[in-house]
């Protein structure tokens, strides 16, 4: 018998603050990375999808980023407004 199926991670990649999109207001925005990745006995071999979005704190509203538009907000809030540590993972496996 072979078991095999998939795992989700969460990482926090930065806090930023945004004008959002969806309320107007200029809120603190989480910049996050989901990665699910193939697994083989219960052990995470390969990632098979990544996904970037930012989360507004103020109305809940989230939004898709392209990896390139995550890299620059990430560079962005490391080298200018000195942003939370970047990839650390928040140790919660979400559901797809």
């Amino acid at each position: 018998m072979i078991i095999f199926g998939t795992k989700g991670y969460l990482y926090q990649l930065a806090i930023l603050t945004l004008v959002c999109g969806q309320c107007g207001n200029p809120a603190a925005h989480t910049l996050r990375k989901r990665v699910t990745k193939f697994t083989l006995f219960f052990v995470p071999l390969f990632p098979i999808s990544t996904k970037h979005t930012t989360q507004c704190t103020f109305c809940g509203a989230e939004s898709k980023l392209t990896k390139e538009q995550a890299e620059q907000l990430q560079a962005q809030a490391t080298g200018g407004q000195g942003g939370q540590m970047h990839g650390q993972p928040q140790q919660q496996p979400y559901q797809s």
